[in-house]
């Protein structure tokens, strides 16, 4: 008789355990509102603050926002603060005039959403934490979210909803990984993103992180947020690799080249080719690095 009783827990354990694992997952619900919402932040001293404005514009095109100071950390700040919309990407800049308080300044973009809330709630059941909980600025509502392998980004939503000209090219936020984490990070932030892996090279070549003799694993993303490349190393990076948050698709890279040293910047990685694109890494005024890619060209 207590054989037929633990044989029936087991049994009816058995159909719990598989009623559970069958039972429907929660959809992550769409918080992304597009690719042209989805800033870069680059901060630079005060007195860099315009020749980067001038250098980044002059290089993309594009227009600028009017500039302030304003503070947009939940505790006391002033920054100056400007955002520059071009045809390749939009750039969030910050020039403090206070002490940057943590953990600002180390978030490599600003995601759009739809609903705060909502896409608080969506990133934590994705494996997101919460390093800084919504709070009020003078446009709306911010947070700042990390991923598995510290991958930092912020959240944003407007009061007013803003409305920016679309991208006829979407930049690559550039992520470096461990291989540790890299899974983890993909898994949760397509989730997160409702994004889609594009690809996933694991013998991609060393070159594009500037290990020419090695292969190393390039995985993309792309979701309504535009686009992810993840780059998973071991972290043996020669400078300036690992410091290009975002790379910038231009039609040409002669002349974008020679627009981005007139107005100031400097090649850091001159052009080489990998598979159908011409590259360059470049720094502007104030030291923001972005990497430059262009359709290869005979």
């Amino acid at each position: 008789m207590r054989v037929s009783n633990i044989l029936a827990t087991a049994i009816l354990l058995g159909s719990s355990t598989v009623a559970f694992a069958q039972a429907p997952v929660t959809a992550t619900p769409t918080v992304a509102v597009g690719p042209q919402y989805d800033t870069t932040h680059v901060y630079v001293a005060p007195d860099d603050f315009d020749r980067f404005v001038k250098s980044f514009s002059a290089t993309f095109g594009g227009t600028t926002s009017q500039q302030g100071v304003i503070q947009v950390t939940p505790t006391p700040s002033k920054t100056m603060s400007q955002l520059v919309l071009t045809p390749a990407g939009t750039v969030s800049a910050f020039g403090f005039k206070t002490p940057i308080p943590y953990p600002f300044g180390v978030e490599r973009t600003g995601y759009l959403v739809t609903d705060m809330d909502l896409a608080i709630k969506a990133a934590k059941a994705q494996g997101a934490d919460v390093l800084v909980a919504p709070f009020d600025d003078p446009a709306g509502r911010d947070a700042v979210i990390q991923w598995a392998g510290g991958v930092n980004m912020q959240l944003y939503w407007h009061t007013t909803k803003p409305n920016y000209p679309a991208l006829k090219t979407v930049p690559e936020n550039r992520v470096y990984v461990s291989p540790e984490r890299a899974d983890a990070f993909i898994r949760d932030f397509s989730r997160f993103s409702q994004g889609k892996v594009v690809s996933d090279n694991k013998s991609a070549p060393g070159i594009e992180i500037g290990r020419p003799n090695e292969t190393f694993r390039r995985v993309s993303i792309e979701s309504g947020f535009g686009k992810v490349v993840v780059l998973v190393s071991d972290g043996h990076l020669p400078y300036p690799y690992g410091r290009e948050t975002t790379g910038y698709e231009v039609p040409d890279m002669g002349p974008s080249l020679h627009k981005a040293i007139e107005s100031g910047a400097a090649v850091l990685v001159h052009p080489y080719r990998v598979g159908d694109r011409d590259v360059a890494i470049v720094q502007f005024p104030g030291g923001y690095v972005a990497e430059l890619h262009a359709p290869a060209r005979d």
